[in-house]
Order: structure tokens, then sequence, then C-alpha cells
């Protein structure tokens, strides 16, 4: 295990290396790319602010306004015959949204259940196998300007589901 760490702590300063002395060979600027890049990735950051309020907003007032409870409640009887464990639906529906909602369920979770229960290790692999999905695509077509996202909201929302679920069979299987 020692390798593994020692192995692992190299890796970041490694990386840095590698790509100083490949602008070094190849006689790149670094200072100034580095600068321009900073500019370029500020700019793009400003540019994102209001897709990214507004999107807090509505996870907040969505959590807030009780809606959340009204829907675990009103799926609750669904779940039970899929087998999928109605605690989890929180993180189901707030991780396609929000990393830091659905961390933070997560914790919840691990607080009330364990994490290394049933519940806490289910929790674990949807929260590893599944991403932020309207959150990526807010950041990714906002930042070039992509007004019309087609079908990659349905696609990318569906890979949530498929990813819920199979997260609850895999934890399921594996514990067998």
């Amino acid at each position: 295990m020692n390798a593994i760490s020692f192995l692992s702590s190299l890796m970041l300063p490694s990386a840095l290396a590698l790509i100083l002395v490949a602008g070094i060979t190849r006689r790149v600027p670094l200072f100034d790319a580095f600068i321009e890049g900073a500019k370029e990735g500020f700019g793009t950051s400003i540019s994102l602010i209001p897709q990214l309020v507004a999107m807090m907003v509505a996870v907040s007032i969505f959590r807030s306004s009780g809606a959340l409870t009204l829907l675990i409640h009103a799926v609750q009887p669904l779940l039970a015959r899929l087998h999928f464990p109605s605690e989890l639906l929180p993180l189901a529906l707030l991780r396609p949204i929000s990393g830091a909602g659905s961390l933070a369920v997560v914790t919840d979770l691990f607080k009330t259940h364990g994490p290394d229960s049933l519940i806490g290790r289910m929790a674990s692999v949807m929260q590893g196998s599944s991403d932020t999905t309207l959150y990526v695509l807010t950041v990714y077509f906002g930042s070039v300007g992509i007004r019309n996202a087609r079908y990659a909201v349905k696609v990318g929302l569906l890979s949530d589901l498929v990813s819920a679920f199979a997260s609850v069979l895999a934890v399921y299987l594996l514990q067998m």
C-alpha cells in the first residue's frame, strides 16, 4: 500500500513537470501562455454566473418548498415495488442537478444509516457512478453559447436514471 501512496503522490508533480518540459522543448512562452489561458478562463467564468445562479436558486426553491418531500411520498409505493430504497430518491433527484446538494444528501444518509450500511453503500455507488448532468450542460453549453440542448438533456437524464437503478442493483448483487 505504501508503494501506491508514494506513486499517487508523484502523479501531480510529474504531470506538471511533463507539461513544463513539453512547453520548453517546443519553445512556447510558458508564462505568456499561462496568463492568456487565465484571461480566457476568467472571462468564461464571468459569463457563466447567470446560468449557475439560476440553477442554484431553482434547486434551493425545489428543496425548500417541500416539493421534494411531496414527490418522495408520491412515488414511494412504486419504489417499494422496484426494491429501490426511498431514502435514496433525494440523491437520485439531486445528483443530476447539484454536486454539493447530492453530497449533502449522502452525508445525511451516512449519519443516519452509516457509510457501511446497505443504504450507505448504495449512496456511495450512486454518487460515484453518476454526474451532475444539468450542471455540466449549463457550464459547457453556456460557455460556447448553445441555447438548444436538443437531445443532450434527455440522454443525460436517462443515463442518470439508469445509473441510479444500476447502483442499487450492483450493491444488491455484490452483497450476496
